[in-house]
């Protein structure tokens, strides 16, 4: 694995998903419809002022609008973008809750439930079909991964979203020339949204104009707007990261490349633009999505080095990668646009206001959800060999933590799986022997993808008998993972921290009320399986305790009789936070010699939890994963 990431701060954050409780129905791709686009060049009538109305109405339309969090056009009420499903291959496209508003993230929740899905197409919000779908190979990368659908969620309008996490690797690209898109030198506009803070200094996160194909034509055939740590052209102010402009061999701040007056935006949210005449002149902006206004870091000449005056674009769209699908780098993006014509900046400032408007909020630099990293000896992390492009039989070993890597978030799935990149963790040709190795593979059900966490912080295979296991306790980076005899050791200690359901009578989960956003007493219930609900997942402390959300499974009051309900609270230590499973399936409170159960048996969602005389029954079965 290559040493070359940059670690980033770990920021925990859970989002409240009102809709959870009532899943939409999976619903049919609706017809992309904007009433208001107009003939080049024009302008839109449109009286709301989304960021295409704004842009339409001065005079420098929309040719193509991108976004998986919200519309772009107040008129819109269409697919914002195709998820596809890696248990059976199918594919489903994501709307809107109403036009001209945001995401339906609960929509994709319901449909990926139980499994996990790509973004594989991000549609045009305008009516030119400008639609990105993952990129091919191209003269610098090979063929690129879609993004996992649900690595990064955060909140808009007061909705939570999903953004489109970047890692090594994965991009979108629209292949030929995009109808109305800017070719050999007319004037266009482009901003995105992106993360300030996951970030890389390689090539290239970049939206906005490419070559047609995915190779490196020549300076000036690209007209991409860049978020990156890369110091291309030399001195820069800072250590990034900046906007700048992607021109084609050159990430470009000022006249001939290098621009002091550049001082980076590193902000959790990142407006950033970028706009040409095309012959002479461009400008470079950036400033906080969330508030104050737009910086102008360069507004001059293009550079002279040969072949930028004028521009000779080509017209094709990239999402994450460089032209020529040089896709090393890594970023979380959520909206952007392209312009026909250079937007005034007035145009630039009420776009600024409206994005500030969104509201958005939310850490953008760690995946977030229900997964969580599995950290073992030496506290190293469990980990794919190949950078988050792990394919079947990819290698499972330890490597140093690092918080943007996806393939180093694990969910723990009711049916013991532990997943990443779509993919299960795997014994090697589903073996039971000591020393066989443990490898990804495509989630198949079979006994060799099962792991149940035990008390003593190991991982059980049940099929074997044996724990997850590192070779005589080996901590260095990249040793390869294996199955052997449980005894307990420090090289079999293994934290599940993203936890894992807690699965009670009916089939249903312990499940907290209130959507991720628990307080203390909040009631602890059973409700339908939800995959992608953090407060699903448990984790079981060395102590005992299971906690999800930051706090613990509780008896209320501390009590010990019959009935007692059982709550959110924060972790203390008490006795009536400690719970043991049983050979029977059971998890038993030591204080009250009493289990947790479920009245008369109930399996109806809402089913508040308590304590009551272990009696072995089916009203008693909560099975950790």
């Amino acid at each position: 694995m290559p040493l070359d990431r940059k670690v980033l701060p770990v920021i925990a954050r859970s989002h409240p998903r009102p809709w959870r409780r009532t899943l939409l129905a999976v619903a049919s791709a609706a017809a992309l419809v904007v009433a208001t686009l107009v003939s080049l060049p024009g302008t839109s009538q449109a009286a709301t002022s989304l960021p295409c109305d704004i842009y339409g109405n001065a005079g420098t339309p929309c040719v193509a609008a991108h976004s998986t969090t919200r519309a772009l056009f107040a008129a819109y009420n269409g697919a914002l973008y195709q998820v596809t499903r890696k248990s059976d291959g199918a594919t489903h496209n994501v709307g809107l809750l109403a036009a001209g508003g945001y995401a339906n993230a609960g929509d994709q929740d319901a449909f990926c439930n139980g499994t996990s899905c790509a973004i594989t197409k991000i549609y045009d919000q305008t009516t030119r079909h400008n639609d990105l779908s993952v990129s091919p190979a191209g003269g610098a990368g090979p063929v690129d991964y879609p993004s996992d659908a649900a690595e990064i969620a955060v909140t808009a309008g007061g909705h939570k979203v999903y953004g489109v996490w970047i890692s090594p690797q994965h991009g979108y690209r629209y292949v030929g020339a995009a109808s109305g898109v800017a070719v050999n030198g007319q004037p266009e506009g482009v901003y995105m949204v992106a993360s300030g803070t996951h970030v890389g200094s390689d090539c290239c996160f970049d939206y906005g104009n490419a070559e047609s194909t995915p190779y490196d034509t020549g300076n000036g055939h690209m007209d991409a707007v860049s978020i990156a740590t890369t110091c291309y052209f030399s001195p820069c102010t800072g250590s990034g990261p900046w906007v700048e402009g992607d021109l084609e061999n050159g990430m470009f701040q000022g006249a001939n490349g290098s621009n002091t007056a550049n001082l980076g935006n590193n902000t959790t949210y990142v407006t950033a633009l970028l706009k040409t005449n095309g012959q002479t002149t461009y400008a470079i902006k950036g400033g906080n999505s969330q508030s104050g206004n737009l910086s102008t870091w360069w507004n001059g000449a293009l550079p002279n080095r040969g072949g930028y005056m004028p521009m000779h674009q080509e017209g094709g769209i990239i999402l994450g990668t460089g032209g020529d699908n040089s896709n090393r780098n890594m970023g979380t993006w959520f909206e952007g646009v392209m312009t026909y014509g250079t937007p005034t900046d007035a145009a630039d400032n009420s776009v600024q206001a409206n994005i500030v408007s969104v509201g958005y909020s939310g850490q953008t630099n760690v995946p977030n959800g229900p997964q969580g990293t599995v950290t073992g000896p030496g506290g190293k992390c469990i980990d794919i060999a190949a950078d988050d492009t792990g394919v079947n039989g990819t290698a499972a070993q330890l490597w140093d933590c690092q918080t943007w890597a996806e393939d180093q978030h694990w969910e723990h799935f009711a049916d013991n799986t532990l997943r990443t990149l779509g993919r299960c963790l795997d014994i090697n040709g589903n073996g039971t022997a000591n020393g066989a190795q443990l490898e990804l593979w495509d989630c198949n059900g079979v006994g060799g993808q099962k792991w149940v966490q035990q008390a003593d912080g190991s991982l059980r295979n049940p099929q074997s008998g044996r724990c997850l296991d590192s070779p005589s306790g080996n901590t260095a980076n990249g040793t390869r993972l294996q199955i052997y005899d449980c005894n307990g050791s420090a090289a079999q200690k293994f934290a599940v921290n993203g936890g894992g359901a807690n699965v009670g009578p009916g089939g249903k989960c312990v499940d907290v009320a209130a959507d991720d956003s628990g307080v203390n007493g909040t009631a602890v219930q059973l409700w339908d399986c939800q995959s992608y609900a953090v407060d699903q997942h448990w984790f079981h402390l060395s102590s005992g305790a299971l906690r999800t959300l930051g706090r613990c499974l509780d008896i209320n009051g501390n009590g010990t009789a019959n009935g007692t309900q059982v709550e959110l609270w924060d972790c203390n230590g008490a006795g009536g936070q400690v719970w043991q499973q049983q050979a029977d399936g059971s998890l038993r409170n030591p204080q009250s010699g009493r289990c947790l159960d479920s009245p008369n048996g109930a399996t109806g969602n809402g089913t508040r939890l308590q304590i009551w005389d272990c009696n072995g029954s089916a009203a008693q079965k909560f099975a950790l994963s």
